[in-house]
Protein backbone atom coordinates (compact mmCIF):
# COMPACT_ATOMS: atom_id res chain seq x y z
CA UNK A 1 0.00 0.00 0.00
CA UNK A 2 0.98 3.57 -0.83
CA UNK A 3 1.78 5.82 2.23
CA UNK A 4 0.13 8.26 0.39
CA UNK A 5 -3.36 6.44 1.25
CA UNK A 6 -3.40 7.49 4.59
CA UNK A 7 -3.88 11.38 3.21
CA UNK A 8 -6.14 10.58 0.36
CA UNK A 9 -10.27 11.34 1.04
CA UNK A 10 -12.50 9.40 -0.13
CA UNK A 11 -16.12 10.60 -0.44
CA UNK A 12 -18.39 7.77 -1.46
CA UNK A 13 -20.99 8.23 -4.25
CA UNK A 14 -19.99 11.77 -5.37
CA UNK A 15 -20.33 13.07 -8.11
CA UNK A 16 -22.78 9.66 -8.88
CA UNK A 17 -24.06 6.78 -6.99
CA UNK A 18 -21.74 4.25 -6.81
CA UNK A 19 -18.49 6.21 -7.41
CA UNK A 20 -15.83 6.53 -4.80
CA UNK A 21 -14.01 9.94 -5.15
CA UNK A 22 -11.00 10.03 -4.69
CA UNK A 23 -10.09 13.60 -3.15
CA UNK A 24 -6.78 14.77 -3.25
CA UNK A 25 -6.98 18.57 -1.69
CA UNK A 26 -6.06 16.39 1.51
CA UNK A 27 -2.61 16.16 -0.02
CA UNK A 28 -2.18 19.46 -1.03
CA UNK A 29 -2.77 21.21 2.09
CA UNK A 30 -1.06 18.52 4.10
CA UNK A 31 2.78 19.98 4.99
CA UNK A 32 4.44 16.82 5.04
CA UNK A 33 2.64 14.88 2.13
CA UNK A 34 2.50 17.49 -0.29
CA UNK A 35 6.31 18.15 -0.30
CA UNK A 36 7.12 14.62 0.12
CA UNK A 37 4.85 13.91 -2.68
CA UNK A 38 6.57 16.33 -5.20
CA UNK A 39 10.01 15.41 -3.87
CA UNK A 40 9.13 11.65 -4.73
CA UNK A 41 8.02 12.52 -8.35
CA UNK A 42 11.31 14.98 -8.98
CA UNK A 43 12.84 11.86 -8.04
CA UNK A 44 11.66 10.21 -10.49
CA UNK A 45 12.13 12.01 -13.16
CA UNK A 46 15.12 13.86 -12.43
CA UNK A 47 17.01 11.88 -14.88
CA UNK A 48 14.84 10.95 -17.75
CA UNK A 49 15.50 13.68 -20.21
CA UNK A 50 11.92 15.99 -20.11
CA UNK A 51 12.08 18.81 -21.37
CA UNK A 52 8.53 20.50 -20.62
CA UNK A 53 6.38 19.52 -18.25
CA UNK A 54 2.71 19.68 -19.10
CA UNK A 55 -0.39 20.51 -16.28
CA UNK A 56 -3.64 19.49 -17.12
CA UNK A 57 -6.61 21.87 -15.64
CA UNK A 58 -6.26 22.05 -12.89
CA UNK A 59 -4.88 20.06 -10.07
CA UNK A 60 -1.78 19.41 -12.56
CA UNK A 61 -0.94 22.59 -12.31
CA UNK A 62 -0.39 22.20 -8.88
CA UNK A 63 1.60 19.11 -9.49
CA UNK A 64 3.49 20.38 -12.25
CA UNK A 65 4.35 23.56 -11.33
CA UNK A 66 6.00 22.34 -8.49
CA UNK A 67 7.56 19.47 -10.15
CA UNK A 68 8.71 22.13 -13.05
CA UNK A 69 10.25 24.46 -10.82
CA UNK A 70 12.17 21.94 -9.00
CA UNK A 71 13.44 20.67 -12.18
CA UNK A 72 14.50 24.04 -13.30
CA UNK A 73 12.24 22.95 -16.93
CA UNK A 74 9.26 25.03 -18.04
CA UNK A 75 5.71 24.34 -17.74
CA UNK A 76 2.66 24.09 -20.14
CA UNK A 77 -0.60 24.89 -19.17
CA UNK A 78 -3.19 22.47 -20.91
CA UNK A 79 -7.22 24.24 -20.20
CA UNK A 80 -10.46 23.82 -21.09
CA UNK A 81 -11.88 25.35 -24.14
CA UNK A 82 -11.66 29.45 -24.28
CA UNK A 83 -9.81 29.55 -21.42
CA UNK A 84 -6.26 30.27 -23.17
CA UNK A 85 -5.32 33.89 -24.87
CA UNK A 86 -3.79 33.08 -28.03
CA UNK A 87 -3.60 30.80 -30.89
CA UNK A 88 -5.02 27.16 -30.14
CA UNK A 89 -4.87 24.04 -30.87
CA UNK A 90 -8.16 22.27 -29.31
CA UNK A 91 -9.01 18.20 -28.68
CA UNK A 92 -12.84 16.96 -27.95
CA UNK A 93 -12.76 14.13 -25.83
CA UNK A 94 -15.07 11.65 -23.64
CA UNK A 95 -14.55 12.01 -19.52
CA UNK A 96 -15.95 9.97 -17.36
CA UNK A 97 -19.22 12.00 -16.51
CA UNK A 98 -19.74 13.39 -19.83
CA UNK A 99 -17.83 15.34 -23.03
CA UNK A 100 -15.52 18.19 -22.77
CA UNK A 101 -12.25 19.81 -25.20
CA UNK A 102 -9.29 20.99 -23.87
CA UNK A 103 -6.72 23.86 -25.56
CA UNK A 104 -3.21 24.15 -25.64
CA UNK A 105 -1.21 27.62 -27.08
CA UNK A 106 0.32 26.79 -30.56
CA UNK A 107 3.42 27.92 -29.69
CA UNK A 108 3.74 26.01 -26.10
CA UNK A 109 6.72 24.28 -26.50
CA UNK A 110 9.29 23.14 -29.28
CA UNK A 111 9.69 20.79 -31.85
CA UNK A 112 10.79 17.82 -30.48
CA UNK A 113 10.08 18.22 -26.96
CA UNK A 114 9.94 15.60 -24.40
CA UNK A 115 7.16 16.28 -22.88
CA UNK A 116 5.76 14.77 -19.09
CA UNK A 117 2.07 15.11 -19.05
CA UNK A 118 1.07 15.36 -15.06
CA UNK A 119 -2.45 15.53 -13.27
CA UNK A 120 -4.18 14.38 -10.26
CA UNK A 121 -5.95 11.23 -11.29
CA UNK A 122 -6.31 8.24 -14.28
CA UNK A 123 -9.17 6.45 -14.75
CA UNK A 124 -10.51 6.62 -18.33
CA UNK A 125 -7.81 7.81 -19.84
CA UNK A 126 -10.01 10.27 -21.75
CA UNK A 127 -8.37 13.62 -20.52
CA UNK A 128 -4.84 12.47 -20.52
CA UNK A 129 -4.99 11.15 -24.00
CA UNK A 130 -6.71 14.43 -25.56
CA UNK A 131 -3.46 15.94 -23.76
CA UNK A 132 -1.22 13.57 -25.59
CA UNK A 133 -2.95 14.21 -28.57
CA UNK A 134 -2.89 17.79 -28.42
CA UNK A 135 1.05 18.22 -27.55
CA UNK A 136 1.61 16.06 -30.19
CA UNK A 137 -0.29 18.49 -32.89
CA UNK A 138 2.61 21.25 -31.31
CA UNK A 139 5.09 19.23 -32.34
CA UNK A 140 6.33 17.74 -29.06
CA UNK A 141 6.72 13.62 -28.25
CA UNK A 142 4.69 12.75 -24.73
CA UNK A 143 7.63 10.28 -23.39
CA UNK A 144 5.29 10.35 -20.12
CA UNK A 145 2.83 11.13 -17.88
CA UNK A 146 2.47 10.85 -13.91
CA UNK A 147 -0.96 11.26 -11.24
CA UNK A 148 -0.95 11.07 -8.26
CA UNK A 149 -3.72 8.01 -8.63
CA UNK A 150 -4.04 5.08 -10.68
CA UNK A 151 -7.37 3.89 -11.15
CA UNK A 152 -6.15 0.40 -13.21
CA UNK A 153 -9.50 -1.11 -13.58
CA UNK A 154 -10.85 1.80 -15.67
CA UNK A 155 -7.97 1.26 -18.30
CA UNK A 156 -6.64 4.58 -18.44
CA UNK A 157 -3.41 3.99 -17.55
CA UNK A 158 -3.25 0.96 -20.20
CA UNK A 159 -4.15 3.08 -23.10
CA UNK A 160 -1.57 5.80 -22.52
CA UNK A 161 1.16 3.09 -22.12
CA UNK A 162 -0.39 1.62 -25.65
CA UNK A 163 0.17 5.12 -27.59
CA UNK A 164 3.73 4.82 -26.06
CA UNK A 165 3.96 6.91 -23.34
CA UNK A 166 5.21 5.88 -19.74
CA UNK A 167 2.95 5.67 -16.84
CA UNK A 168 3.92 6.36 -13.17
CA UNK A 169 1.13 6.77 -10.29
CA UNK A 170 1.93 7.53 -6.58
CA UNK A 171 -0.77 5.63 -5.74
CA UNK A 172 -3.23 3.05 -7.36
CA UNK A 173 -7.09 2.32 -6.18
CA UNK A 174 -8.87 -0.84 -6.57
CA UNK A 175 -12.18 -0.30 -7.69
CA UNK A 176 -13.99 2.99 -9.10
Amino acid sequence: MSWLKEYVRTIPNYPHEGIMFRDVTTVFQDDVAYPKMINQLVDFYKDKGIDKIAGIEARGFILGGAIAHTLGIGFITIRKKGKLPHATYSEDYTLEYGQDALEIHQDALNEGDNILIVDDLIATGGTAIAALKLITKAGGKVTDACFIIDLPELKGSKLLKEQGCAVYSVAEYEGL
